[in-house]
């Protein structure tokens, strides 16, 4: 047997010296945090545990699961090869996507197009934490951190990649955490920004059929429209619009439930612990940081009133109001904030069913967060 050299002995002490260091234990706990959250309250349990357990793995002293420097030379770690072969291409939020177009159903939109409109009032957040975030960063960083407004996660990764941003760490984890925490934000925002009466106003749904060959065109007519838009939004808009037609063409049923199933979850689950990645406690903790997780929330709270304000507005000209409340659907978050509503709508009265509404305006948010990331991207590049 070898004997320990004074060489090894000290390896020994400096790893330990790096254990007392305060930020690590700092970073424990945030990954125990997301990890109590995902399991105990079952906040989007396939991310959030991912993403605390990386979290975790990534900060213990000498990690050998993210790249570090040995005697001069470079040790790639596992974690670190995923995050370049899966989120430094964007491969890992595209594919998400097909899994997210595949979930999606148009339906409730297409029996009521005019719900679009909700889903692009509230992207409000986004253009107004853009202007907040100027103020403190430089405008590629200050648009990335903007885009956490849109409640979903795939899009800020992708805008916040190719707009280069000295902040992508935090940005996804602030994406992917708000979004996670939704049924948290939303609440209490919807509540102040509306009245009792306003919140028992009654929708009530006329289903009307829609064709299957509308609902086969229509995420065909979409990704095209959206293209001659903002044609850097095409991968984003293409890839989900793709995972609808797996759903709706009738024909690659299995191919759309392990799209929606098995690829959505096991993406998922990479991009949790590879994202982990970039919550190393060198990184994280910082000034800069916190301040981005602030402004992030405050795009959530302000894409959330835009669309219950805009609601409000325009049920000063409409003789069959709206329940205000099926704005705050506009975010990105599917299908949690149209869950949200619904169960606000059933407590003010049980027999206010407010789900097809709210869905469809949820819906109508995912297409329109996606073509404001390509619109930001054709800006800035």
């Amino acid at each position: 047997m070898r004997k320990m050299s004074l060489s090894d002995f000290g390896f020994l002490v400096q790893n330990f010296a790096e254990l007392l260091d305060w930020r690590y234990v700092v970073m424990w706990a945030i990954g125990g945090i997301l990890i109590f959250l995902a399991i105990k309250y079952e906040m989007e349990p396939t991310l959030l545990l991912p993403l605390g357990f990386g979290t975790i793995l990534v900060n213990i002293p000498f990690s050998g699961a993210v790249d570090r420097l040995f005697d001069g030379k470079l040790q790639e770690g596992a974690l670190s090869t995923l995050y370049k072969a899966g989120i430094e291409n964007e491969l890992f939020p595209l594919i998400l996507f097909i899994g997210i177009g595949a979930m999606i159903d148009f339906g409730p939109l297409l029996s009521n197009p005019k719900l679009m409109i909700f889903g692009a009032a509230a992207q409000f957040g986004i253009f107004f934490t853009f202007c907040a975030a100027s103020m403190f960063f430089d405008l590629n960083d200050a648009a990335s951190i903007g885009i956490i407004g849109a409640a979903d996660g795939p899009t800020a990764i992708v805008v916040s990649q190719k707009l280069n941003s000295a902040y992508q760490g935090a940005i996804m984890v602030a994406a992917y955490s708000y979004m996670a925490l939704v049924p948290i934000i939303q609440p209490p925002v919807i509540k102040l920004l509306t009245t009792k009466k306003e919140r028992l106003i009654r929708m009530p749904y006329h289903d009307k059929k829609v064709s299957k060959l509308t609902k086969i065109l229509f995420p065909i007519v979409i990704t095209v429209v959206a293209g001659m838009v903002a044609p850097e939004s095409v991968s984003l808009i293409g890839f989900l619009m793709f995972g609808n037609l797996l759903r709706e063409c009738g024909v690659l049923n299995s191919l759309s439930e392990t799209a929606q199933n098995v690829l959505a979850n096991l993406i998922t689950i990479f991009l949790g612990i590879t994202i982990a990645t970039q919550m190393q406690a060198e990184k994280f903790l910082r000034a800069d940081t916190l301040l981005i997780l602030g402004l992030g929330l405050f795009a959530f709270v302000f894409d959330t009133a835009g669309g219950v304000l805009f609601a409000k507005f325009l049920n000063l000209f409409l003789k069959n109001k709206v329940n205000p409340m099926i704005g705050a659907a506009g975010i990105s978050a599917f299908p949690m904030s149209g869950r949200v509503v619904h169960k606000m709508g059933l407590k003010e009265d049980p027999q206010n069913f407010l789900l097809m509404h709210s869905v469809g305006v949820n819906v109508s948010g995912q297409i329109a967060s996606v073509i404001a990331g390509g619109l930001i991207l054709n800006f800035f590049l």
